[in-house]
């Protein structure tokens, strides 16, 4: 560090407890609230820190803008926020088990295939296997047994 850069930083210091003592706050965080934000609302305590760091003729101008050269200085607002709750999405609905049990029901007594398969549970290979093998004992043939466990033979495969 040369000898401009260590007076420099002397003169920030002293800016900052001058400023600090002009908004009458106890730590250099409490500049914050006077100093307006790259993205509006005032300034995040990290963004200062890291601003007196890479860019302190920065922070000088700001301290002497917003709260020096000010009468008196004037907290700003925070940056507008969304409220909580608001990324919620309100149009999806909430299935209850009876309730996707019911639409199981419904897709079988119509036939759809393609429901039935959305909103079945996934089984596991194991419990396939062993659905198989009882079908097989009672002489029976389940083509939809069949296609889910060749499906998750393959899909064991494919990982």
């Amino acid at each position: 560090m040369t000898v401009l850069e260590q007076k420099n930083r002397e003169e920030l210091e002293k800016l900052i407890d001058q400023a600090i003592k002009k908004v009458q706050g106890t730590k250099e965080n409490d500049l914050c609230k006077y100093l307006p934000g790259p993205t509006g609302g005032y300034m995040h305590h990290f963004t200062l820190r890291k601003l007196k760091h890479t860019d302190p003729a920065q922070v000088f101008q700001l301290l002497k803008n917003f709260i020096l050269n000010s009468e008196s200085p004037r907290a700003l607002n925070p940056k507008q926020r969304a409220p909580r709750g608001s990324r919620k999405r309100r149009d999806l609905i909430n299935f209850t088990r009876s309730d996707l049990e019911k639409v199981l029901e419904l897709a079988k007594k119509m036939g759809d295939k393609d429901l039935l398969a959305r909103f079945s549970p996934k089984r596991s290979l194991p419990s396939l296997k062993r659905e198989l093998i009882r079908s097989i004992k009672e002489n029976t043939v389940c083509q939809d047994l069949w296609e889910a466990y060749s499906s998750a033979i393959s899909s064991t495969t494919q990982e």
